[in-house]
């Protein structure tokens, strides 16, 4: 047996020494903001373990089930075995399934090597913005903005550089705004439409002209398109990338399976690029997190191949949510909001009520059990965002609760 060598009460020094040491935190971790989506969700769904009766507005999460053509698809994947490594790109017959989806949806010819599947279309974007982005580069985000692309820019060591918008242009940023942003150093456009916070949807003439302005001064475009399938109104997703030869040559497309399927804890997502970006791509993944689930990607096949009759149901349903929370928000008293075109959330101005945004999320759920989100977390402090991927008797439970907060706050 081996004896400690510790003197009688050394080892509670180590203990305590250990307590108090002074790590050393990389500054790029130290200056990174946690996910405040994923915060008020966790703490919603605490209340909710507690017995609460908490009506959960935060995650944008739809609340349908997975398909059972798809779950079935990874089923029969694990019962036969289908649970190794596999290349850390993704399996060949789903990068192929991509490249027909965009060839058939889109327009666009990618060979399967130009397509990279990932762990979530998060994954995506983060890898896309590491491959093209170093120290000294600028990122031009338009705001409000998914709150994880700066948090990203910066891990990358790039400075984010923010465009603000506002309702009063349906929170779109206009070309002489891009224009003038663009320096030297800008090396990346990222481009939301549909939009995550707003819901906003760029028209196919408003994403040519920004498409050309970088075309024009040599940027590359994330083009975020990961709610390509939730449109409303009559509105139109077309890629930047199908506009030109050149447009395409500029363009690295994310997306992913989480939104229009309802895979989001399968986590996994997909890229197209030129081939050079995705062979850095590809670099990257391999060190990082290697393969996506092997199990998984079986189910994603079977998403893009199989029926899609799902979704004409489930726009029908968020459509009726959209319009009912966005009549309600309208009829509140201080509150005013423009009507989503595309994904599943609203963003309404609450600036005329006095308090910040952070500080009415808050009171919001601790008054009247309603987790919203912040409109500080996506870069505009007068809003807030609220998800419609939740059941109409929620929505219905949830707005009144928040009608009655917005009343007492102007009373």
């Amino acid at each position: 047996m081996v004896k400690s060598r510790l003197a009688p009460g050394q080892g509670l020094l180590y203990h305590i020494a250990a307590v108090f040491m002074n790590y050393h935190i990389s500054q790029r971790a130290a200056s990174l903001a946690p996910s405040m989506t994923l915060a008020i969700d966790s703490k919603a769904k605490q209340m909710k373990a507690e017995g609460q009766d908490v009506v959960g507005f935060g995650a944008g999460e739809p609340d349908f089930d997975t398909p059972q053509h798809i779950k079935d698809a990874a089923i029969k994947a694990l019962n036969e075995g289908f649970t190794k490594y596999t290349p850390s790109s993704g399996i060949p017959e789903l990068r192929q399934a991509i490249a027909d989806k965009f060839k058939r949806e889109n327009g666009l010819t990618y060979k399967p090597s130009q397509v990279i599947v990932s762990c979530g279309g998060k994954h995506s974007c983060y890898n896309v913005i590491l491959a093209t982005c170093q120290e000294g580069d600028e990122v031009i985000i338009p705001s409000p903005y998914w709150l994880s692309y700066p948090e990203m820019v910066k891990l990358a060591g790039a400075k984010p550089v923010i465009l603000p918008t506002s309702d009063k242009t349906e929170f779109k940023v206009t070309p002489e705004q891009l224009r003038s942003a663009i320096t030297p150093r800008t090396r990346l456009f990222v481009l939301n439409s549909p939009s995550n916070p707003t819901g906003s949807v760029y028209t196919p003439d408003e994403v040519k002209a920004l498409g050309d302005i970088c075309v024009e001064k040599g940027v590359l475009i994330m083009s975020d398109e990961i709610y390509e399938h939730l449109l409303y109104d009559g509105a139109q997703h077309k890629s930047v990338a199908s506009f030109s030869q050149a447009h395409y040559e500029h363009t690295i497309i994310v997306h992913g399976f989480a939104k229009a399927w309802s895979m989001t804890g399968w986590r996994l997502g997909f890229l197209a690029a030129p081939e050079p970006i995705a062979k850095a791509i590809d670099a990257i993944q391999s060190h990082s997190t290697s393969n996506p689930t092997s199990f998984a990607q079986k189910g994603a096949v079977a998403a893009l191949t199989g029926p899609q009759d799902h979704l004409k149901n489930w726009l029908a349903e968020y459509a009726r949510r959209r319009t009912y929370a966005w009549q309600k928000f309208n009829g509140i008293p201080g509150v005013t909001c423009v009507n989503s075109k595309g994904a599943f959330y609203l963003f309404p101005n609450i600036s005329k009520l006095g308090l910040k945004s952070a500080e009415f999320c808050s009171r919001l759920l601790e008054q009247e059990k309603v987790a919203a989100v912040p409109g500080i977390a996506f870069g505009a402090d007068d809003y807030i965002r609220i998800s419609y991927a939740t059941s109409m008797a929620n929505i219905e439970k949830g707005m009144l609760r928040i009608e009655n907060f917005c009343k007492a706050l102007t009373n």
